[in-house]
């Protein structure tokens, strides 16, 4: 029996060990320093998109186009290779998005990688833009505050996904189109007074583990629940410092520039 029992245990580590996938690390090579990247299984189509795109080069030589010290640091717009200091960046990915995923226990720490959207309804991420997040240290008190901000950002989503609300949306869309700017004003600020009394879902509260988390390494806790978090910075996190600490013109771009030279896989 213990014979077999040993046999069994062998079997099991061979065949697991043998087919368990480790996590998928990304080297970031940027003209700041070294930045690696640990990819969340979590996550499978934000992954195995940004796996993709370090695989074709797409990330070589783009610009860190958007710094804000104290919150994050922004790459990915496609146009930023080549563009002069005058150009204006933040607008250019590839043509498609990668559809939302969410979840309860991936949270804005400091170190996170997260992918960039635009206002769309279903949350859905830019195909090349991401952010890593830097933040700051919180307190309870700050931390309350931002679940406010984290449910006022809920209850706009799932108004704007209530079926109840599509004549009001569809109206608004029509005016935008026609760009009647009274109109606009008009629904927009009835929309609004809808969005501030919405309350057909389910409230988040920061849990508390979390919440030690961002009083101990800090974060930007707003973010939670409404952005794609798909992995996480294991080494370089004075690289993301630095970074974040350069001077910065309007709208928030490095005077210096900030490029990543290249990205390679180092795992998968």
């Amino acid at each position: 029996m213990k014979k077999l029992s040993a046999i069994l245990i062998l079997f099991s580590f061979l065949f697991f060990g043998a087919n368990s996938k480790s996590p998928v690390e990304v080297e970031m090579i940027t003209n700041y320093g070294k930045i690696v990247l640990r990819l969340y299984d979590e996550t499978p189509l934000h992954r195995d998109n940004f796996i993709k795109l370090v695989d074709q080069g797409t990330y070589d030589s783009l610009l860190f186009h958007r710094v804000i010290k104290g919150f994050m640091i922004q790459a990915g717009d496609t146009k930023s290779k080549n563009a002069s200091d005058t150009v204006a960046l933040g607008g250019s990915d590839l043509n498609y998005q990668v559809p939302a995923e969410i979840h309860p226990n991936l949270f804005h720490k400091k170190g996170v990688l997260a992918a960039a959207r635009t206002g769309n309804a279903a949350r859905a991420s830019s195909s090349t833009q991401f952010y890593i997040v830097q933040g700051i240290i919180h307190t309870d008190s700050s931390l309350d505050h931002n679940q406010g901000r984290i449910n006022k950002m809920l209850a706009r989503h799932y108004a704007v996904n209530d079926p109840d609300l599509k004549p009001l949306l569809d109206s608004l869309e029509s005016v935008r189109t026609k760009k009647d700017s009274l109109q606009i004003k008009m629904l927009n600020d009835s929309l609004q007074v809808i969005v501030d009394g919405y309350d057909k879902f389910d409230a988040y509260k920061i849990p508390e583990s979390h919440r030690q988390v961002y009083k101990e390494i800090g974060g930007t806790p707003h973010l939670d629940q409404n952005y794609t978090i798909y992995g996480e910075v294991i080494s370089g996190l004075e690289v993301v410092d630095a970074i974040a600490a350069v001077e910065t013109k309007k709208p928030d771009r490095p005077i210096t520039e900030v490029r990543i030279l290249s990205m390679r896989l180092i795992s998968r």
